[in-house]
This record gives C-alpha cells, structure tokens and sequence, in this order.
C-alpha cells in the first residue's frame, strides 16, 4: 500500500479557492489510480474527483464539475486537487486516496486513505 499525506486546507470565504495536495510515498505512485472523497459533519463519505494513473480522463461528481480540477504529477508522487468558485456545501474534510484498479467504482476500491484535510467555507 501507499502512504498519502493531505495539506492546503483551510478557511476560505465563499466564491474562493484552495489547492489541495497530497503527497504520496514509496516508488508505485504512477500505478494507482487517485481519487478525492470528502466528508461532511453528519453525512456519509462522497466521492468528488478521481484520475487515471497516467492524468487523463478525469472524472468529478455533478456537484463539482466545472469548478473542481484534479490533476497529478507522477514525478513528485503527488496529486493535486483544484477547487474555484467554492460554496459552504463544500464544506468538508477532504480526503485523497489510492486504487489499484484501473477504473475503480466505489470507496472500498480505494485501499490506502489520508488523514484528511479541512476545508471551511464561509458565506
């Protein structure tokens, strides 16, 4: 498995932007497909972004698309996760992870997790 470490949340107002990064260990970076989730207080995990293993065909969830962009740079086993124009609903801990599968469908396809980073958003 993979060891990621998310950074870049924060407290933001709303129509703002953050970058998230989340760094990832050992040499096998390039063969995982990589996802974001995020988490709200009392709602169940969601899936927000997720790239291929060599950073094309992006896929996001409705709510983000058009403002949220992932991308990834193998040579710094990092992927990376762009979000414009935020809004309070986004307010959540964001969390990078991990699949070997090429096209992965659900959370339990992800096999490593993040701690998780804090994104606030203000109105």
């Amino acid at each position: 498995q993979v060891q990621l470490v998310e950074s870049g949340g924060g407290l933001v107002q709303a129509g703002g932007s953050l970058r998230l990064a989340c760094a990832a260990s050992g040499r096998t970076f390039s063969t995982y497909t990589m996802g974001w989730f995020r988490q709200a207080p009392g709602k169940e995990r969601e899936f927000v972004a997720m790239l291929s293993r060599i950073g094309i065909s992006p896929d996001y969830a409705a709510s983000v698309k058009g403002r949220f962009t992932i991308s990834r740079d193998n040579a710094k086993n990092t992927v990376y996760l762009q979000m414009n124009s935020l809004m309070p609903e986004d307010t959540a801990v964001y969390y990078c992870a991990a699949s070997g599968s090429l096209r992965p469908n659900r959370a339990t396809d992800f096999g490593s997790w993040g701690q998780g980073t804090q994104v606030t958003v203000s109105s």
